[in-house]
């Protein structure tokens, strides 16, 4: 029960941090879903990160409680992928597939690098 109140806090928090973001870059995202990249791109970066960072063998193990607080909870409620569905969905409906295009290869492959550069920056602090 502790951990999903955790999870649940931490969700509560990426979830107001996304809304923040999406204000900060609602200006940007008028054609494309700019803020939704950025979102999914930065969060999964920091779970790379934090993730190797924080295991038992690291350099800063921290108890698993935290880390589910962190990256089920805060990434999860921050990271927003059923957004990035529902937007590609509607470049589609609108007759627009290039830009659904664009918006899958750049949310899916700039996803995966940034948690490859988040895992390997870890593991670069983890030697020092």
């Amino acid at each position: 029960m502790q951990a999903s109140i955790i999870v649940a806090i931490g969700g509560a928090l990426g979830s107001v941090l996304r809304f923040w973001v999406t204000i900060w870059l609602g200006p940007l995202s008028r054609g494309m879903p700019w803020s939704t990249i950025f979102v999914n791109v930065a969060g999964s970066f920091a779970i790379g990160l934090f993730g190797a960072l924080t295991l038992a063998s690291s350099r800063f193990p921290i108890p698993e409680i935290w880390r589910l607080a962190f990256m089920v909870g805060i990434c999860g409620g921050f990271t927003t992928f059923s957004s990035f569905s529902l937007q590609t969905f509607e470049l589609l409906r609108l007759g627009l597939p290039g830009r659904a295009l664009l918006n899958i290869g750049l949310s899916v492959f700039a996803c995966i690098a940034a948690t490859a550069l988040g895992y390997i920056a870890a593991q670069y602090i983890n030697r020092a």
